[in-house]
């Protein structure tokens, strides 16, 4: 057997400050939320918030403290600029201790973060003119790459799906369907300054969220273990949650409400937001993010198609991680080797598959001729991660054959 050693270097190391998991979590979003301030700002989903159960549950949570609360935004999908600069106009004036909660999936708590952030980074004479240009400026690569300098308004972070691990990361990923475009608003300043992660609040997703959120947590696991950035604390964290992410996925879908198998994956998404933001990630989430503009795909059932593609396009360079994740899975052996990364391989595709993700680009909806333009705009941090180096040609054609 090859042993697993990684020459850990020099490294940095973002999480939320405080963490609070576990089943019936919600009721202390009060408590926390008053540690950081004395006025609550809301921002919630459109659906989640209440079939959740949280709604109810918050304010309670929130009376019991004294607490005054404003709901000054709700999500209906992946943020744009324009939900952004809304979200912005209707904050309260008064800035002074303010709190933003923020109860929903993966696109509220990335809508909350950058409105967090905005709400002291913003000049006077931007908050009184252009807000479409003061945000598009702080997104990577877009505008002019301002950054984030002051401490954005503290953000505790609720999810109510199991997936995207937002509650854990720096950025915030807004799009602009006009200009078509998906990028990052960045900063170790936006880092939740609490994550209430209680897998109570996943009960009511639809089967389609609980495919795709799950299937997000795990490629983004995968991914930041398999990065060339990768760092040992994420990769630690990996080998404890994806075994428990494989074996409760499939049991999630036939079982929603089973408590321990929601649960698993809730930690699941949490550590994958860490592993993400302390490591990097790869191909899947570098298209990802471009079949979402293309095809208007879910970013977690984007992630899901490219999954078992990148790991085939990956495996000459990173068959030996892949060995080492599927003896953390099903440790059936001593060896490490190419045979177990075979194993791991089929195991994820056939995940995959048995939760009815599409195996071909075109049942998303992508058109031939848009393939080039796919490949041109698949680019992004996430990309510089991948283990193989993928030029735009090279890209084009793997995307051909998964056409």
């Amino acid at each position: 057997m090859i042993p697993f050693t990684i020459d850990p270097g020099s490294y940095d190391f973002a999480v939320p400050p405080l963490v609070r998991f576990g089943c019936g979590r919600i009721g202390e979003v009060g408590e926390v939320a008053a540690l950081y301030g004395r006025e609550a700002w809301l921002v919630t989903g459109g659906s989640s918030f209440v079939a959740s159960g949280a709604q109810e549950l918050i304010a309670e949570s929130l009376r019991r403290v004294g607490m005054a609360s404003h709901h000054v935004a709700t999500a209906r999908g992946e943020p744009t600029v324009d939900d952004v600069v809304a979200a912005v106009k209707s904050l309260p004036r008064e800035r002074e201790g303010a709190v933003v909660i923020a109860v929903g999936g993966g696109a509220t708590i990335d809508l909350a973060k950058a409105v967090a952030a905005l709400a002291t980074n913003l000049s006077a004479e931007e908050a009184s003119g252009d807000l479409d240009a003061a945000v598009v400026d702080r997104l990577e690569g877009v505008g002019r790459n301002l950054p984030i300098t002051t401490w954005p308004v503290p953000v505790v972070a609720v999810p109510t799906t199991a997936g995207t691990g937002t509650e854990a990361t720096r950025n915030a990923v807004i799009s602009c369907p006009r200009r078509r475009f998906k990028k990052s608003m960045r900063s170790p300043m936006m880092v939740p300054r609490a994550a209430i992660v209680d897998p109570d609040l996943t009960r009511s997703c639809p089967r389609e969220t609980i495919v795709a959120s799950g299937l997000d947590a795990i490629t983004q696991l995968i991914e930041s273990f398999l990065c060339r950035f990768k760092k040992p604390l994420p990769r630690a964290l990996v080998l404890d949650a994806l075994p428990r992410a494989v074996a409760a996925f499939p049991q999630v879908l036939v079982h929603p409400c089973g408590r321990e198998s929601r649960a698993a994956m809730s930690h699941a998404a949490f550590v994958s937001g860490m592993a993400l933001a302390n490591s990097g990630l790869g191909m899947a989430h570098g298209v990802a993010a471009a079949l979402g503009i293309e095809c208007g795909t879910p970013h977690g059932l984007a992630c899901a198609v490219m999954l078992p593609i990148t790991l085939r396009v990956n495996f000459a360079e990173a068959f030996l991680d892949y060995a080492h994740l599927e003896q953390a899975i099903a440790p059936h052996s001593n060896r490490c080797d190419q045979a177990d990364a075979e194993a791991f391989v089929a195991r994820i595709e056939r995940l995959c598959r048995e939760a009815g993700v599409p195996q071909r680009l075109s049942e998303l909806g992508l058109k031939a001729e848009r393939i080039s333009w796919l490949a041109e705009n698949s680019g992004g941090a996430s990309m510089r991660g991948n283990p193989r180096e993928l030029d735009t040609q090279t890209l084009r054609g793997i995307l051909q054959a998964a056409w």
